[in-house]
């Protein structure tokens, strides 16, 4: 076999088998192209949202009513504007700070919570977790939208209330995962071990079992950021959500749903921007799903 001659300035060619794909280069660095495709959409929308002010030149709840129903590219304003003649580019925009809010408040207590419960109870296990499991299949049997639906009905509308009713009932399924991940987890040889050099209770559940036990929940955050989106639309389109002049996304599919052949862009636009958040949320959730 003839060896490589080197001339100076030339780099040697790599043989194939030793040539890194893109997709090996991001496994190394612990990412894969699902995960990198949702942070990189989740990161544009994080910027836009902190941006806000700098990219619209217009107050989102100011109205024109002379400028009401201009068509996308057709004037001053890029994505047209709604009924009174308020900027669509500048209220999708600042909608993206409320939504982006929105799915995060609303995971992060229910999350804690949750998980918190789901590890106490499946340690302790006894009648403490049979009266919480009880208590999670009674809730489960009513559709999530349902119990969000009620609790705002009773509360009212607002953004305040919409948090408490997902805090009342958005914990279940956190709980559920946790549990489910202890009571795999508590019998195995480092927890033992840790019970046997005489560890607290509390020291076993907070520095053995939480770390191990975690992954799943984390992962179904980002599911949970999704669905509390989505409901908060939902709530939203039903009058329930933020009220008006906030800009929101559900807020102003619904207010277009009445003009929706005479300006089709007031519900369409709200409508993509709803959608980009939901699948970069959704890649994050599959890519970290897929590391495990």
């Amino acid at each position: 076999m003839s060896e490589q001659v080197l001339r100076p300035g030339v780099l040697p060619r790599v043989a194939p088998a030793l040539q890194l794909s893109f997709a090996m280069r991001l496994q190394r660095v612990g990412l894969n192209p699902t995960l990198l495709a949702g942070l990189v959409l989740l990161t544009i929308v994080v910027l836009m949202a902190l941006a806000a002010p700098l990219l619209t030149p217009y107050d989102p709840i100011v109205q024109k009513l002379d400028e009401a129903f201009q068509p996308p590219l057709r004037g001053a304003h890029i994505l047209g504007t709604d009924n009174f003649g308020r900027d669509m580019w500048s209220r999708i925009v600042f909608s993206t700070r409320l939504d982006l809010q929105i799915g995060l408040v609303s995971v992060l207590f229910p999350f804690i919570f949750g998980s918190s419960m789901g590890i106490i109870t499946g340690y302790l296990g006894g009648r403490l977790d049979t009266l919480f499991m009880r208590l999670v299949d009674v809730l489960m049997a009513f559709p999530f939208l349902v119990l969000v639906v009620a609790i705002m009905s009773v509360l009212g509308p607002g953004l305040s209330n919409l948090y408490i009713a997902f805090g009342l009932v958005g914990w279940i399924p956190y709980a559920r995962i946790a549990r489910g991940e202890t009571l795999a987890t508590r019998n195995l040889e480092y927890v033992q071990a840790a019970r046997t050099i005489g560890c607290s209770r509390a020291r076993i559940m907070l520095r053995h079992i939480l770390p191990n036990v975690i992954g799943p929940g984390l992962v179904y955050v980002f599911t949970g950021m999704v669905l509390a989106i989505l409901i908060g639309a939902t709530l939203s389109y039903l009058g329930l959500g933020p009220q008006p002049p906030t800009p929101e996304w559900g807020a102003m599919i619904a207010a277009g749903r009445q003009f929706l052949l005479q300006a089709w862009w007031m519900t369409t636009l709200p409508g993509i921007a709803l959608l980009i958040l939901g699948v970069a949320l959704s890649l994050i959730g599959d890519g970290l799903a897929d590391r495990r």
